[in-house]
């Protein structure tokens, strides 16, 4: 449809071909969109984020997104090749070391949480100061990150990475405030249902969780592809008025409590 034709931005986080930032970045670039893609450079070591950057032909620039002066780079790489401010990014960046190391939440290792505030939530607040410091965004641009319901309720085993999830959507609100008043820009994110992503599958007892909420929710799990596209609408003019919200893209589960068959 050329939905986002002639506009620009940039991606984060596309690991491999199960990411949803890579899906994110095929719809994108189908939607008439310019690209720049970024990870860190021990992801792009191990993943394939080159990859598409050659099938879509878009730059492939290295940043660890807890350090300020690594985005500050990138920002200003991505504005010299975009000869200017450019349009949306989606954050798509999330890890808990605690989790990694199957340390309970009620024996959290401390300095471990610190890493994973850092990761998966300050690194948002540290884009959007660094977004907004060197006015990247255009008016009426859109900027977007991954989120989960966890953030609202309870669910077993997500330990730390709930905490992050709170922090995330309080600074997308008091962030996007700034943003929109200040420059017309949208800040939004999107509670995304389980997903068999590299970093989902890590999870344990993520294959229970996935079926589980394929079975409440009316329409099933949202998959991939298909958040990938509620990205993109987020990124064009038809969102224009929406802003400082957690969407939930999740086929209906997060308005359940029980269903026949889960029953």
């Amino acid at each position: 449809m050329g939905i986002l034709t002639g506009k620009k931005g940039i991606i984060f986080g596309a690991l491999n071909d199960k990411s949803i930032a890579w899906k994110a970045a095929e719809a994108a670039a189908r939607e008439g969109a310019e690209i720049v893609l970024t990870n860190t450079a021990a992801a792009m070591r191990f993943g394939t984020t080159k990859i598409l950057g050659e099938q879509l032909q878009a730059p492939v620039i290295a940043a660890d997104a807890t350090s300020v002066s690594d985005l500050e780079a990138l920002v200003e790489s991505a504005m010299a090749h975009f000869s200017g401010q450019f349009d949306f990014v989606l954050h798509s960046v999330g890890m808990s070391p605690n989790i990694r190391k199957s340390i309970p939440y009620e024996n959290i290792n401390y300095d471990l949480m610190g890493k994973t505030l850092d990761i998966s939530a300050l690194s948002w607040h540290k884009l959007l100061q660094v977004l907004y410091q060197k006015d990247a965004i255009r008016k009426g641009g859109s900027v977007v990150a991954l989120s989960y319901i966890a953030a609202d309720r309870v669910v077993s085993g997500y330990s730390d990475m709930a905490d992050a999830k709170a922090l995330l959507q309080s600074i997308t609100r008091n962030f996007g405030h700034i943003f929109g008043k200040e420059r017309g820009v949208r800040v939004n994110t999107i509670s995304q249902s389980p997903t068999m992503t590299s970093a989902g599958s890590g999870i344990a007892g993520m294959d229970k969780m996935f079926d589980f909420a394929n079975k409440l929710a009316p329409l099933g799990n949202a998959s991939a592809e298909a958040c990938a596209d509620y990205i993109v609408m987020l990124f064009s003019d038809y969102t224009r008025s929406v802003t400082l919200q957690n969407l939930y893209h999740d086929g209906g589960f997060s308005s359940m409590i029980v269903s026949a068959e889960v029953l």
